[in-house]
């Protein structure tokens, strides 16, 4: 007969992003899902690696202290173009300066994850860098991208998964979906360390 300190903890993913949700689905492990509420401003000179760690660890620390015995998963992600960080554009007019500022370019999207468990005092973090090379788009190519995804709410404004692949030339990384939001592999990895193993049962 088991117990409640044999049983898994409960593990919460520390965002609301629908498209971190929906990786962290792909794992087949049950999950909570709470508002980080954490200020995103850049520090003065931060890089875009340091940012989305700094962010990440942010996230999960913020809801571990609401729940102290569950997994809490925090995750960022940050445009990288020569050093200068490319966030979410949350405006048309900003999303055609950023695919006019990198179309041509190779752009590093570093994303984050961050794992935290209060109780037991485990802080695990990663970084997922990958590298887009962007086509030499036309001005009308990126208006009919825009106008078709509406990615206002993605880092550099391409929402990749879908029609904004046509976007780009190439993608090096060694985590699949880490373009996406969440790279599961390190997830996966920081939730072993923490106590939660996808692949053995409950």
């Amino acid at each position: 007969m088991s117990t409640r300190a044999d049983m898994r903890p409960t593990l919460i993913l520390a965002s609301t992003s629908r498209y971190r949700r929906e990786l962290l689905e792909r794992l087949r492990l049950p999950f909570e899902v709470r508002s980080p509420e954490v200020d995103e401003t850049p520090l003065p000179g931060e890089m875009p690696a340091a940012l989305a760690q700094r962010l990440a660890l942010a996230k999960a620390a913020a809801v571990s202290k609401l729940f102290p015995d569950a997994v809490v998963i925090g995750s960022d992600q940050v445009a990288d173009l020569d050093g200068a960080p490319i966030g979410k554009p949350g405006t048309h007019e900003r999303a055609v300066a950023q695919l006019r500022a990198m179309r041509g370019r190779s752009v590093v999207f570093q994303t984050a994850v961050a794992v935290v468990r209060v109780s037991t005092g485990y802080v695990g973090t990663a970084l997922a860098p990958v590298t887009v090379r962007f086509r030499r788009l036309s001005d009308a190519e990126i208006e009919h991208y825009l106008r078709a995804e509406r990615p206002y709410d993605c880092a550099g404004s391409a929402k990749v998964e879908t029609l904004g692949i046509a976007l780009l030339d190439a993608v090096e990384s060694d985590d699949p979906t880490a373009l996406v939001g969440l790279p599961l592999i390190r997830t996966a990895a920081l939730l072993r360390a923490a106590g939660i193993d996808p692949l053995i049962p409950a």
